[in-house]
Formats: structure tokens, C-alpha cells, sequence
């Protein structure tokens, strides 16, 4: 009997030392916290959109852009109701560049005319909100990462766009520009569904500018984030601006500019004065 409550007392030792340096290693792979008095200077805030008809907000992680995306006419880059034909634009594989996160404002009030150009331009876009994390995701399971859609704006220095093309240099100093990304507000999934159809529209001064479908797009948005969790893994707080119709054209100072995708959501802006 002894014998037996002995056995039984060192199991008890041993298996309470394993979980002792389970727990230890555990701890010891374990990021400590960091204390704002760790940093050199305070950090910034995180960056987020506001949430349609809620307090709550949506934080932001990182902003990728897709490059056109419909069809274009040649000579679509100007003039308003070019016809989005996809025969124009061959099917080739998707092509993205990125904006910083504060990048992304509300898109209300004003928003600043940019420096360094005389060619600033609008391109309105189905703008979508991812909430899951994943990496190469299949086409058919894409849509359940997405949180929300909103409609959004990609400011583009366009002077300095056809200089860096020209060129063989990258796009970022003609799209990562402080306020380049106005957005309206984001409505959850649960409210919009995934819209696969609806006009994706812009007026200048009551003037339309651009106008198409999401019928129209040449990589579907589950395409679009297949294709991109191909190369980086997606996170929760990503935005996607999916591309824009043709009708691409410049603003000045004193313009207000409305815009929207039908199903989704709305929004107005003025052009500021020159910076």
C-alpha cells in the first residue's frame, strides 16, 4: 500500500514539473507588453472608418488599390459616360499597388487639392472592408473574410502617374498622398449582402463623370481577394479599392464632387483651395 501511494506521489510530481515548464516556455515565448514609455516619441493613433449607423468604428491595417478593373475605351481616360466595354481591356492578372492607412479620410466636407500637380483626378470604387484573416483563399470561400462595403475615392496625381509610367518607376507618389483615399462610411455585410450588381456612378458639379456597373468589373471582388492572398496574407482591418470605370478626369478647387454604388453607399465632397 505504501509502495503504491508512493508511485502514485512522484506522478503526481512529475506530471505537476512538466506543466511547470510547459507554462515556463509558454511565458518565455511570450511578447512582454510594451509601455508607452518605451517608445521614442508617442505612437500614432490607429487609424478608422466610421461604421454606418453605429458608435463602433472599424480599425484599419492596410489599403491595397487595383488598378482600373473595367473596361476602358481608348481615350476612356477623359470624358464623361465612356462606354466600360471589357473587349477593351484584356483579362490579365489583376495589378495593385497600396496607400497608406491614414491615407483613408471621410468622405465629407472638404478634402485638400494635393501639391506637386496640375492634373489631380477622381476615381470612384466599390471599396471593400476585410474582417477575417487568411492566405491563399479560394475564390469560393473569399466572401466570407469580407466584413463590409463602402464607396470610396482614389485621389490620383495624375501629372506625376504618367511621369513615373514613363519612366518604368513605381505609382507612389502619384496615389500615396496625405487625404488620397476619402471613404464613406461602412456598411456591414449583414445589411448590404455582396452586391454583384448596382451602378457605380460620380458627378462633378452635377456633371456625370463616370458611370458602370459592378456587373462590370473584369475580377469580381472573390476573384480580387483570391488574387491577392496569393501574394501577402489578408488581415482583419484591410481595405480593397477594387478599380474604376473610365470617365477618369480632373478636379479644381471650388468642385463638389458626389459619388456612390447604388445599394451601398453615398457620399458628397468639395475640393479645398491649393495646399
Amino acid at each position: 500500500m505504501r509502495c503504491s501511494v508512493q508511485k502514485l506521489h512522484r506522478s503526481v510530481q512529475t506530471r505537476c514539473a512538466a506543466l511547470a515548464y510547459t507554462d515556463s516556455v509558454a511565458t518565455a515565448q511570450r511578447p512582454s507588453e510594451t509601455r508607452l514609455s518605451d517608445y521614442i516619441f508617442p505612437p500614432a493613433g490607429t487609424t478608422s472608418l466610421a461604421i454606418a449607423g453605429e458608435s463602433h468604428r472599424f480599425p484599419l491595417r492596410r489599403v491595397f488599390c487595383i488598378g482600373r478593373n473595367y473596361g476602358w475605351t481608348s481615350g476612356g481616360v477623359r470624358g464623361a459616360g465612356a462606354a466600360n466595354n471589357a473587349e477593351d481591356t484584356p483579362r490579365d492578372p489583376p495589378v495593385f499597388f497600396m496607400k497608406p492607412a491614414d491615407a483613408v479620410v471621410p468622405a465629407v466636407g472638404n478634402i485638400p487639392y494635393p501639391p506637386l500637380t496640375h492634373d489631380f483626378c477622381h476615381e470612384i470604387e466599390l471599396v471593400v472592408a476585410i474582417g477575417k484573416d487568411g492566405a491563399s483563399i479560394a475564390p469560393e470561400d473569399a466572401l466570407a473574410h469580407v466584413w463590409g462595403y463602402a464607396a470610396g475615392l482614389d485621389l490620383t496625381r495624375r501629372d506625376l502617374q504618367a511621369e513615373a509610367k514613363q519612366r518604368g518607376q513605381p505609382w507612389e507618389g502619384a496615389k500615396a498622398f496625405d487625404a488620397s483615399a476619402p471613404c464613406s462610411a461602412l456598411v456591414p455585410v449583414a445589411t448590404t449582402g455582396h452586391p454583384q450588381t448596382g451602378a457605380v456612378w460620380l458627378n462633378v458639379n452635377g456633371q456625370a463623370r463616370q458611370r458602370a456597373d459592378l456587373a462590370d468589373l473584369i475580377w469580381p471582388v472573390k476573384d480580387l481577394i483570391s488574387f491577392l492572398s496569393h501574394s501577402v496574407a489578408l488581415r482583419a482591418g484591410d481595405l480593397i479599392f477594387t478599380g474604376t470605370p473610365s470617365g477618369v478626369a480632373a478636379l479644381v478647387p471650388g468642385d463638389v464632387v458626389t459619388g456612390g454604388v447604388d445599394g451601398v453607399s453615398q457620399f458628397s465632397v468639395t475640393v479645398a483651395g491649393l495646399n
